[in-house]
């Protein structure tokens, strides 16, 4: 069984296709080997995790037109 690490400390970082508003996207935390994701507006809601290798493939996906 993997182990997701701490985020309390984690830095997120929004999508730079935000339109700037501080609570209308998704944020990502990088350089962990995984992707944690959450909704910016409801942080303490919950994280979702995602491999590094899918979350590739789905950013992909969203920018092919």
């Amino acid at each position: 069984m993997k182990r997701i690490p701490d985020l309390d400390a984690a830095v997120w970082r929004k999508s730079t296709y935000s339109d700037g508003g501080d609570n209308n996207c998704l944020e990502v935390v990088d350089g962990l080997g995984i992707v944690p994701v959450r909704d910016s507006k409801a942080p303490e809601a919950g994280v979702l995790v995602f491999g590094a290798d899918c979350w590739r493939v789905f950013v992909a996906g969203v920018r092919t037109p």
